[in-house]
């Protein structure tokens, strides 16, 4: 499914089957989950897009054919692909362990054709091995909502008390790992949405409320995986002196001016961008040892422009996963 200009629904077409080059390996997808961030692709939010574009960043595939120089004994392993594509590997982002932030590097489903297909081509280098076993659609969410989500907890510190603003595919699953690491989830949904609240009380949320409700205790941290710049202020005042807010998203409007009262204290505000392999591996690591699984929708993958309308619209208390 592919993109032809900003703000046009995705077509159906029918390309040769790609070669991978030196270094990449062709995948065979089996599944492939539907972000916001697919949305931001859609609506022309991202910098720097270039259309035709195919989205999708949330893989699961099998080694369909190697190129010249990766390990042919990939051929017929189950992998999964994410946002981060390629980096330098020279920059100074790179050498310090800090690739996400590298100035030079492609992204799947953004700067490099992604998911939304048949097959893909992707550096061998930056897949992940996955279980052989097991539906591959449950799988697909942990490479985009478990490693952002894992990356977002691990900024956030030790935070015992922690509150997620924006309860979809990435608050769900940190849900689930908050419960196994015994910490206290305080979910936030869209004013009104019963049905998140709920779902979130269901995953382990000692609370769950409208965003713009106060939570019944100081928060440790926060985490915002909402696109809304006003959840912000919000956060800085639920959260206690010394504590974090973290933006999960690598989209949010404006953030509205605020008292300084708000920051006071030794607040922290801060941002995560992207992700590093070595985040991948370890959240993998620990979704397999704390049994992670992911509420799913599945869609042929010729109904993708419905998934991300029910995405857009809240219409899911699950992950959008397409199958082709």
């Amino acid at each position: 499914m592919s993109q032809p200009t900003r703000g046009a629904s995705l077509a159906l077409e029918r390309r040769p089957t790609p070669r991978p080059a030196a270094g990449q390996v062709r995948l065979k997808v089996e599944a492939c989950a539907v972000c916001r961030t697919d949305l931001h692709v859609v609506d022309g939010d991202l910098p720097g897009l270039r259309y035709p574009v195919t989205p999708g960043h949330e893989v699961v595939g099998v080694v369909e054919e190697t190129g010249a120089g990766v390990d042919p004994r990939l051929l017929g392993r189950r992998m999964g692909a994410a946002w981060l594509a390629w980096t330098c590997g020279r920059c100074a982002f790179c050498l310090s362990g800090r690739e996400n932030l590298c100035d030079a590097a492609a992204f799947t489903g953004y700067t490099r054709d992604g998911g939304f297909a048949s097959h893909m081509l992707a550096e061998a280098a930056y897949l992940y091995p996955l279980p052989q076993d097991g539906a591959a659609e449950s799988m697909a969410p942990w490479m985009c909502a478990g490693l952002i989500g894992w990356r977002a907890l691990r900024a956030a510190g030790e935070a015992t008390r922690l509150g997620v603003y924006g309860f979809g595919s990435a608050g769900q699953v940190l849900a689930r790992v908050c419960a196994w690491q015994r910490r206290r989830v305080h979910a936030f949904t869209r004013p009104g949405d019963t049905a998140a609240q709920q779902h979130a009380r269901a995953l382990g949320a000692v609370w769950a409320g409208d965003s713009g409700q106060a939570p019944p205790e100081p928060l440790d941290a926060a985490i915002i995986f909402a696109p809304l710049g006003e959840l912000v202020p919000m956060a800085l005042q639920a959260v206690r002196k010394g504590g974090c807010v973290v933006c999960g998203g690598i989209h949010m409007t404006d953030i509205p001016a605020f008292p300084y009262r708000l920051l006071w204290g030794e607040r922290k505000l801060v941002s995560v961008a992207n992700l590093t392999r070595a985040d991948g591996r370890e959240f993998l690591a620990l979704a397999s040892a704390a049994g992670v699984h992911c509420d799913i929708h599945t869609y042929p993958l010729e109904h993708a422009n419905a998934a991300l309308e029910d995405l857009r619209q809240g219409r899911l208390q699950a992950t959008a996963v397409l199958i082709p």
